[in-house]
């Protein structure tokens, strides 16, 4: 049997990894994490990443595993441990070979995004002025995809090509890291008329809790956010939303230049927020840190949701759509 405590799901977080970060996890009881192991990288970058994510599964066993499947989030609750869910925030690990689709889900990669602001060889990002929607490779990865139990993210892509993807994909797509534009317009905020189709089609939003993507920024208030969830539940249903916090703790400053710039440009890409070099925005006081989704959870409790309400979008939501999500389509 499981126990009474609520199961926690953060379907986003990029920190600098650590033990004592590992630990955050385990006393805010958070079950299950998709960590993202890509922004710019191509295979064999990639596997770099797995390589040292290895290293943290065996140094740090007591505390995280990596996870594969939705058993996995229950065992990791009934244990007291995190599971660890592989993504990409971009679609640069399989290159411009499909077959590096499946190759990447028997790595244990179960979320990958279209496009990081930018256009890609499959759609096109949120930060581009023109958005020919789902390229002709993309609706072929799309559907290796579907096939293999590989995720389609869409938080950092255009609107066009989101709501392609969406209608394309014979299996529901994720937005695991993002608001609703209406509350505050950043480019990487979604509207309502993709935040719809997203839970007509069975999709799932984790809302976020970084500071760009948040109305008033890091003075952004428990309850403004917790209202924004209540109006996201009107429009969606409160059985599509999850957390996808997008915490990057204890990152250096020049780990966004980084996400911003990769490879592609020479010019320096600020992004949004930001008129001057980049850098890390200062959490809200009411989300540090892992610890601080039962923060989360008793404004939700404050603005209305009831107890069992709560317990779905903190976890419940997504541990469903793992369920359905991340399984192989059976031929």
């Amino acid at each position: 049997m499981m126990s009474d405590t609520p199961i926690i799901i953060d379907a986003l977080q990029y920190n600098n990894w650590s033990e004592s970060i590992f630990q955050q996890m385990h006393e805010g009881g958070v079950s299950a994490v998709h960590v993202t192991i890509c922004y710019h990288e191509d295979f064999r970058e990639m596997v770099e990443n797995v390589i040292a994510w290895n290293r943290h599964f065996e140094r740090h066993s007591d505390l995280i595993f990596q996870g594969r499947c939705a058993e996995d989030v229950r065992r990791a609750h009934e244990e007291h441990r995190t599971a660890i869910f592989f993504g990409f925030q971009n679609c640069s690990p399989i290159e411009d070979d499909i077959g590096l689709v499946e190759v990447c889900y028997q790595l244990g990669v179960r979320f990958m995004q279209l496009s990081y602001n930018n256009q890609s060889l499959l759609a096109t990002g949120c930060y581009e002025t023109c958005d020919p929607g789902i390229t002709r490779m993309g609706k072929q990865v799309i559907r290796e995809m579907n096939r293999v139990g590989l995720v389609v993210d869409m938080s950092h892509s255009a609107q066009r090509s989101t709501l392609e993807a969406i209608e394309l994909s014979e299996r529901p797509i994720a937005i695991t890291h993002a608001n609703p534009h209406v509350w505050h317009p950043a480019l990487r905020n979604k509207s309502e008329d993709v935040l719809r189709e997203l839970a007509e089609s069975g999709g799932m939003l984790g809302v976020s809790m970084y500071p760009h993507h948040l109305k008033n920024g890091s003075a952004c208030t428990l309850e403004s956010f917790c209202i924004m969830l209540a109006r996201t539940a009107e429009v969606m249903g409160v059985e599509r939303i999850g957390f996808g916090s997008d915490l990057c703790q204890n990152q250096p400053d020049s780990v966004v230049e980084w996400m911003r710039n990769g490879t592609w440009t020479n010019e320096r890409d600020y992004g949004e927020g930001s008129e001057s070099a980049a850098g890390f925005p200062d959490q809200p006081e009411w989300f540090r840190d892992n610890r601080d989704f039962v923060n989360i959870c008793a404004g939700l409790r404050q603005v209305g949701f009831t107890q069992n309400e709560v317990k779905r979008m903190a976890g419940l939501n997504w541990l469903e759509f793992f369920e359905h999500s991340f399984r192989k389509k059976q031929t």
